[in-house]
């Protein structure tokens, strides 16, 4: 059995996402020091009925929201994603949340939303961010004797 390695940005603070949702710096803290990286699923396609891996590192950082985590090899959709992350089919990064508190941007055209519940981060082919994207994968080795 194999395991696939892979990172990036789920996330990006003060981008406008195609929702006019902007996630403000900071607005996922309380929820990750509440769950930490055990607490949010990794799915395909907000699929919620087969998880595809763990997240093992899920943070804030000066860009946005940094996850890093393994698609194990357990599933027919786990399967499925780490052959079209290998063929480059597939990068796209999207988080399902619930909004905890959020405000009008200075244009009242967008929300920015200032605290979030994250539930999960989604493998995905369309993200609502379209930045929110895979930086990298590796291919883990098996580590049996």
């Amino acid at each position: 059995m194999g395991q696939l390695r892979i990172e990036g940005y789920a996330s990006l603070f003060w981008k406008a996402d195609l929702n006019d949702d902007i996630a403000a710096a900071g607005a996922f803290a309380d929820s990750l020091i509440r769950t930490g990286p055990t607490g949010v699923r990794m799915l395909y396609q907000h699929d919620t009925r087969q998880p595809i891996g763990v997240w093992d590192q899920v943070f804030e950082d000066q860009t946005g929201l940094f996850v890093r985590g393994r698609i194990l090899d357990l599933s027919a959709e786990a399967r499925l994603c780490s052959a079209l992350i290998k063929a480059g089919a597939l990068d796209g990064l999207s988080i399902g949340f619930r909004t905890q508190a959020a405000r009008p941007d200075e244009s009242g055209r967008l929300r920015v939303l200032t605290r979030i519940d994250l539930w999960e981060v989604s493998l995905v082919t369309f993200p609502m961010l379209p930045q929110a994207r895979l930086q990298g994968f590796e291919v883990l080795q098996d580590q049996a004797a």
